[in-house]
């Protein structure tokens, strides 16, 4: 059997998965040798800069594609949500395996619950998608952006004037840390997972058959269908990382439930609409033209034409 090669970001959260990702492998596939090939994206350097002033679409993920495109891995290991909605050509997602839990975690000094923070706590978050959920529905708040991989993120709480931050359960299990520093989940109906949070995406060359066939042996086709309701919605409304943007599917008996957010960053706009179908193509299209009709369109359009600056 072939020696395959996989590309991951070098951050401890990325090995991390990237290392449980192959044991499944290899526990599916007896024998099969895999090594990594740690790669730093663009979005690893940048730190002191607000992803979304920088144009995020592709920041985790560009460096690793080009070392697909020139053979030097067989297959790339990413979180779903850092994965444009439309990959370039060539290459695929052949592989989802099981998610994580999608929610967001809320931590904060003295384990003080989100809907008990007294009038300007300030919570950090560098996500336009949390920032809006958390204004529109605690007006009473501060957001303050903060960067860094997760274990920094955690430090800063306890460092800098942070009353609580927020970040993403799937990675703090992955890490083994959530019994340690989680004061409560946020349910989707108060804080609405980023698309594809929770899910990993493997991308690999549209061409390349045994990578194809090896990585089959560990996809979830229940994850699959519900992250492609997702990124149907992502796509057609051209969400970039200025618009707070949110969307969740999962399966209702036999159909799938949709939810897909629009808000202005400031939280006073708001547009959200659930919907169900069977084919998750059309259900995330539909939902995208349902927001359109809805006025959410003037949202992303006024975003998208904003000059930003750091």
């Amino acid at each position: 059997m072939k020696k395959f090669i996989v590309g991951s970001r070098r951050s401890q959260l990325a090995l991390t998965q990237s290392k449980q990702f192959i044991d499944l492998l290899k526990a599916k596939n007896p024998g099969v040798e895999i090594e990594i090939k740690e790669i730093v994206t663009k979005g690893d350097k940048i730190v002191d800069v607000q992803l979304s002033k920088v144009g995020g679409k592709g920041l985790f993920v560009k460096e690793i594609e080009a070392a697909l495109y020139n053979k030097e891995i067989d297959f790339a290991i990413h979180s779903l949500k850092d994965v444009p909605s439309e990959l370039p050509e060539g290459l695929t997602l052949g592989c989802i395996p099981d998610r994580e839990d999608p929610r967001d975690a809320f931590i904060s000094k003295g384990h003080i619950k989100l809907a008990d923070l007294k009038e300007g706590a300030i919570i950090g978050t560098s996500s336009l998608r949390r920032g809006a959920q958390l204004l529109n529905q605690y007006p009473h708040l501060k957001i303050e952006w903060i960067r860094g991989n997760i274990d920094t993120r955690l430090k800063k709480l306890e460092t800098e004037n942070f009353d609580a931050i927020i970040l993403a359960a799937a990675g703090l299990n992955r890490m083994g840390w959530s019994a340690d520093v989680v004061t409560e989940y946020l349910d989707p109906e108060t804080m609405l997972p980023a698309i594809g949070q929770g899910a990993l995406g493997i991308e690999c060359r549209i061409d390349d058959l045994d990578t194809l066939s090896l990585l089959a042996t560990v996809h979830n086709s229940e994850t699959e269908i519900c992250t492609q309701a997702e990124r149907e919605f992502l796509r057609l409304m051209d969400g970039s990382c200025q618009v707070p943007i949110a969307g969740h599917a999962n399966m209702k008996e036999d159909e799938i439930e949709f939810t897909g957010l629009i808000m202005s960053p400031d939280g006073k706009e708001k547009h959200k609409i659930t919907e169900r179908g069977i084919d998750p193509i059309q259900l995330g299209a539909k939902v995208a033209e349902s927001m359109q009709q809805s006025g959410a369109q003037k949202i992303i359009e006024t975003l998208n034409n904003t000059p930003q600056s750091n």
